[in-house]
């Protein structure tokens, strides 16, 4: 099980990069996390961010993290506004980042450098448009495991 190894206090050092990261942007970022994934982990992830409605944003801004502890697969996945306006090659450092981190088995704070430089760096294309007109879209809450039914959306 993912909780096994991703504690109460990592969840919270997750959760708390989210809402910082989303403080600086109006895009949304999301966790999920399970144990294995079969297949592509682009396919599974894409499956992911449907079932957490994650295409349902406004702006098409949304972005999952999407872990698979025992098989070892991570990806990060923005929606279609996001990748319609970013270079080629824009998730690529962060998957580095993040990547070097689980090698090392610190998952928190992989993920915690990579949700803050995704913050950072869709500030400029997706900047925070004031408590008024920014509504915190989707949960910052991780989900966890493959019944997704289980999990908030």
């Amino acid at each position: 099980m993912p909780r096994d190894i991703i504690t109460e206090a990592d969840e919270a050092i997750i959760v708390q990069a989210i809402q910082e990261a989303e403080r600086n942007t109006s895009g949304e970022v999301r966790v999920h996390i399970e144990d294995t994934c079969e297949g592509e982990v682009l396919d599974r992830a894409t499956q992911v961010f449907a079932y957490l409605h994650m295409h349902q944003t406004k702006l098409r801004n949304g972005v999952l993290f999407y872990v698979a502890m025992k098989s070892h697969k991570f990806a990060v996945l923005g929606d279609a506004g996001i990748n319609a306006v970013v270079p080629k090659d824009f998730w690529v450092e962060i998957n580095k980042i993040v990547i070097a981190d689980f090698k090392e088995g610190k998952y928190a704070e992989g993920l915690r450098k990579g949700i803050t430089m995704a913050g950072e760096q869709l500030k400029s294309y997706f900047p925070y448009a004031g408590d008024h007109k920014d509504i915190n879209e989707l949960s910052d809450d991780i989900s966890f495991g493959k019944n997704l039914d289980e999990n908030q959306k």
